[in-house]
């Protein structure tokens, strides 16, 4: 498995370009690029900054298997709204161009919400049909959907997750497991074991779960996510790709966070 990070690692003020070198630097193997409508690399980002990233990465010996967004959480598939449908769609395909531009085989996909506002039979109607509408932008970019299980009241199990993937017969539909979030109502190990093959990527982070909230979110380690567990059902369904570790800088030391970070993964993926 690939030693990785997530470009959140560095928070908004340092750019992609900088952010890959620190990477290199403390020894990881590939980093995950970051899109969003203000960045840290804009959804409207053109072909030439994108590829001058990608020949960087290059040159670094950095892999760039993965392109993670929050867009959905911005423009929910599952709305109600038509015209917020339509912005996340498109957000999400410009999302895609920039994962091929860069070389990436996945982007991290969170397919919508339900809340008060949109009832859970409204979202999955809506997910599917989005979905089913970027399939066709996600084929000709040779980039996988890779629907991630978060704290968005939707896709609450592996087995819902399973068939929800399934249902589109494509292989550019698929799972990007985060295996803390998999703690505050399960046992990520389950969810790998499930998924399976379907699996695009991982994303690496712990969780506490008596604490129930955002603030239950621990390095790597001090939760309670059982990673010799993880680390046998991953190698169990054959999963080779990066472990992605997704986190925030500490206040007053993102050195110190990178360091904690590698330190953390290298020892987890020796278990």
């Amino acid at each position: 498995m690939k030693l990785a990070i997530n470009q959140w690692a560095f928070g908004e003020a340092i750019p992609a370009a900088k952010a890959m070198a620190m990477a290199k630097e403390v020894g990881f193997d590939a980093f995950e690029v970051c899109v969003g409508v203000n960045g840290p690399v804009k959804v409207d980002a053109t072909e030439g900054d994108v590829t001058a990233l990608r020949k960087q990465a290059g040159e670094l010996g950095l892999e760039l298997q993965s392109v993670a967004s929050g867009l959905g959480w911005e423009f929910p598939l599952t709305s109600p709204d038509r015209a917020v449908r339509d912005k996340g769609r498109e957000a999400i395909g410009k999302a895609l161009q920039i994962a091929q531009w860069l070389g990436a085989e996945t982007l991290l996909t969170v397919p919508g919400v339900v809340s008060a506002e949109i009832p859970y039979d409204v979202a999955m109607e809506n997910a599917i049909k989005s979905i089913d509408d970027l399939l066709p932008v996600a084929e000709r970019c040779r980039v996988s959907l890779g629907i991630e299980n978060v704290w968005n009241k939707f896709l609450l199990s592996p087995l819902e997750t399973r068939d929800f993937i399934d249902q589109f017969q494509s292989p550019f539909v698929g799972a990007y497991v985060d295996i803390g979030n998999a703690i505050l109502t399960g046992f990520p190990e389950q969810w790998i074991r499930i998924l399976g093959k379907r699996i695009r990527m991982i994303h690496a982070k712990d969780y506490r779960a008596g604490v129930g909230t955002l603030d239950g979110f621990v390095m790597l380690l001090e939760g309670s996510v059982d990673w010799p567990r993880v680390m046998s059902a991953l190698r169990e369904i054959g999963y080779d790709g990066a472990l992605t570790a997704e986190y925030w800088p500490y206040p007053h030391g993102l050195e110190v966070t990178l360091e904690h970070v590698a330190a953390s993964l290298k020892a987890i993926m020796a278990l």
